[in-house]
This record gives C-alpha cells, structure tokens and sequence, in this order.
C-alpha cells in the first residue's frame, strides 16, 4: 500500500548550524572583482563603509570556509529554525512519478520565508557598530516584512522603498512591515532624485527593484546613522542564507537519501544560494554528483537571457560595478506577480558558478508556474509564494521526466515562502486575468546596449 501520511525531517534546535558556509575559498576560480564606476579600479572595504558595517564587509570579501553565526543570531534563528524537511508522498502520488520528491520549507519562519534568515544578521551586525536605522527595498515583499520584523527585534527604525507594482498588488504585505514598525514607500517616489528622474519620464512607472535600490543606497547615503541593507545578491546575504542548505544535508541523511537534482528559484539568488551552496561545495571536492538547476520567470530571464558581464546593480548607477548574468539596469521587468523575482541581474556568485558550470538555469512562464503551484498545494496542503511556484515547476518537470524515462530520481528542493499574503494573485490566476509574458528580444537588446564599458 503506497503511503499517504506527510513525512517530515525535523532537526532539534540544538542542531541550528553553528557557522555560515563560505563557498568562496573552495571555487576553482575566484569571483572578479567589483569596480568602482569612476575609476573602474577594484573597490576596498572603507568604500562600502558608508553603506554597511565593517563586519559585512568582510564578509563579503572573506575567504573563511565557515563563519561563526553569534549567538544573539541563532537565539532568534531558534524561532523557526531548523526549518522541516519534507517528503512529498502524495505529489509523487499524483504524479505517479518514480522520483522521490524532497522540499526544504521556509515558510514556517514568522515572516513566511527564507527572508529572515539574513534579516536578522545584517540587523544584529548593524545595531553592534552603532547603526540607528536601515533603509532597504523589497519587491514582493518577502524582504522588507523579514528586515522590519529583524530591526523590531534589535531596536532599529525600517525604511522600506516598495516596487511600486507589488505595493499595489500586495497590500497584506505592506500591512505586515507597517505593523512590525516598518515605514513604507512606493517605488519609484518623489523622495529622492532617482525616483523623481523615473517619475519624470514616466509618471505611471510600476517600478523595479533596480529602481528601488538606487532610491534606498540614495536616501541611506545621505544619513550618517542610517545603514542600507540588502536581500539577495550580495555575497553576504547568500552566505546568511547557507543555514538552508546545511541543514537540508543533515535531514536527507536522516532520510537516509542523497538528492540527485537540487532546485531553487531564482530573481535576485539568495534561496537558491542559500540550499544549492553548500552542496556545490561538496561537489567542488568531488563529494557530491547532484545537478543543480536555478528556475527563473521567463518575464525576467537574466540567467537564461541575460549577458555574463559588469553591470550596476541599480537603475540610477548608484551602486559599484558588478560582473553578473544582467539584462541591463535600465531593464523594467513587466508586473507579473512573482514580484522578487522581478530583477535585472543575478547575484555575482550565482553568476559565477553557472559561468563555471557547475548548474544550469530554466525559464518558466507564469501561468505554468501558478498551475504548478495549485497542484502542489493540493496534493501536500501548502500554498507556496508566487517566487516559490517557480521552484515547485521545476521540481514537477524533473519528477515527470523521470517518470518519462522509467528512472528512478531524488529532487530536492527549496520551497522559500509560503502564499498567504499573495492571495490575489492566486484569485488573478483563476479567474484567467493573468497571462505568459517574454520579454521582446529587441527591449532586452536596447537595455543591454546600456552596459558600462570595462575593458
């Protein structure tokens, strides 16, 4: 008789990993530098010190394998963490697949993701070197909710600039950063050159997160108290985000099972970094032969679509230079409801490891990945995030493959976030008002013609 009943993989709490993993030390080729956009030269830390604390910083450039997380950090990671690990029975069921079907849930966290994870460190290193507020972005706002619940939690006052599509779409979502003492802003706003110039061109801009970083590195610029805090892309917040990963291995070896495919999806890269860096660590050493695939939204291809090359991270060339996957900082993605994933370029490290080719991306369309999502939630209980639907896609396309060639597979993957603040999208999607979207090649051509010259 097949079995129906959930399995979960928990872990006690004294299992919480004890340090951050590094990937930087076991890449066979480092990471380029990142520039400075007058001179073009390799920046230094005291650059970035009037964005962030000198213990990101290091961070961000660190060649530890492992990074000690505080104390104070795992205390509030003991809220939610470690997070369950799953055995999808009853999808495999449905989809009468051979596979085995693993998925890591973050959504058990208070703010609904993996989003926390980072939040509450880049919150405690902040607080310790004195900062009084940090300003920060969001797109679906997965990101700001978990960066105001973290300053709420060590005393810190939130600004939070809202991609102003999402800010519509989403209003639970902004309820949740205001209630956690959060201020919140439409993206792009007239409180800040950036956004004044977007306004300007276009007064009905639905905004980006390119857009929303130039408004928050811009306003936290201008105050020496205040801080800017990132959610994905930086090297630091992908290393927070290891805590996933780290403990997934431990769960699948309780499970007593080795995942053969490893799956996340992918806007700015932190999810995915965060369950698929540590196991690319083990393959790097030859521990490990699992195929690691990054899902991304056909509507914002950077991976798949994208150029491997230096770019700003932002819309108004605030930020340094960056070598990414990038479709053009001027790249305004349309307003399709997975709202973080609606970014120009990916982060640099996840850049790298696909241009070392150790994973492969796909695109999904957004019809196919709501389709995906309903099917998951029926067959396990779980509503997954609109982002997360593009993991759960994969998964479905790798489990049915298997099915195809009669293989036995194992899947892992990361279901980053559940879907109770993005209930409308779901109301969108059923009532047909949603709709696939590529981006035209000839307006990813133009944003691409944009990129800064670096010889």
């Amino acid at each position: 008789m097949y079995r129906m009943d959930p399995i979960q993989y928990r872990l006690p709490q004294s299992r919480i990993p004890q340090a951050w993993y590094n990937i930087q030390p076991d890449l066979p080729k480092p990471l380029a530098p990142v520039l400075h956009p007058g001179t073009l030269k390799p920046i230094g830390p005291d650059d970035l010190t009037p964005l962030f604390p000198m213990s990101l910083i290091l961070q961000e450039v660190s060649t530890e394998r492992e990074i000690e997380i505080p104390e104070e950090v795992r205390q509030v990671y003991a809220q939610w963490r470690p997070s369950p690990l799953f055995r999808a029975r009853r999808l495999e069921k449905v989809l009468d697949t051979p596979a085995r079907i693993y998925y890591k849930y973050e959504g058990v966290s208070p703010a609904g993701s993996h989003k926390p994870n980072t939040a509450v460190a880049q919150a405690y290193y902040n607080k310790k070197e004195g900062a009084k507020r940090l300003i920060t972005e969001t797109g679906a706002g997965q990101w700001g909710s978990a960066l105001a619940m973290a300053c709420a939690f060590f005393g810190l006052e939130c600004k939070v600039y809202m991609v102003r599509v999402s800010y519509d779409q989403k209003p639970y979502r902004r309820a949740l950063m205001e209630v956690f003492g959060a201020s919140v802003t439409a993206s792009p706003s007239d409180e800040t050159e950036s956004g004044r110039a977007i306004l300007a061109q276009n007064p009905q801009s639905n905004g980006s997160l390119g857009i929303a970083i130039s408004e928050a590195v811009e306003a936290a610029a201008k105050d020496p108290h205040t801080k800017y805090a990132l959610g994905s892309f930086l090297n630091h917040v992908l290393l927070h985000q290891t805590v996933i990963g780290l403990e997934a291995m431990e769960q699948m070896a309780l499970a007593g099972d080795e995942p053969d495919v490893i799956i996340g999806c992918t806007g700015g890269g932190s999810n995915f970094a965060g369950l698929a860096m540590p196991y690319l660590g083990r393959k790097i050493r030859g521990q490990c032969q699992a195929h690691v695939v990054a899902v991304e939204p056909a509507a914002c291809p950077s991976l798949t679509k994208g150029k491997f090359t230096y770019d700003f991270a932002d819309t108004g060339h605030l930020t340094p230079l960056v070598k990414m996957h990038t479709l053009g900082s001027s790249f305004i993605p349309p307003g399709i409801h997975a709202g973080g994933l609606r970014y120009h370029g990916m982060a640099p490290l996840v850049s790298h490891v696909m241009d070392l080719g150790l994973i492969e991306a796909s695109a999904v369309q957004q019809l196919d990945a709501f389709a995906a999502g309903i099917q998951f939630a029926r067959a396990e209980g779980i509503i997954p995030a609109p982002e997360a639907n593009h993991a759960v896609a994969g998964a479905i396309s790798e489990a049915l493959r298997a099915k195809q060639e009669g293989k036995q597979r194992t899947i892992l993957f990361n279901l980053s976030g559940h879907g109770h603040f993005d209930m409308q999208s779901y109301i969108d999607y059923q009532a047909g008002k949603l709709q696939n979207y590529d981006y035209p090649a000839e307006e990813i051509a133009m944003a691409l013609a944009g990129l800064p010259t670096v010889a």
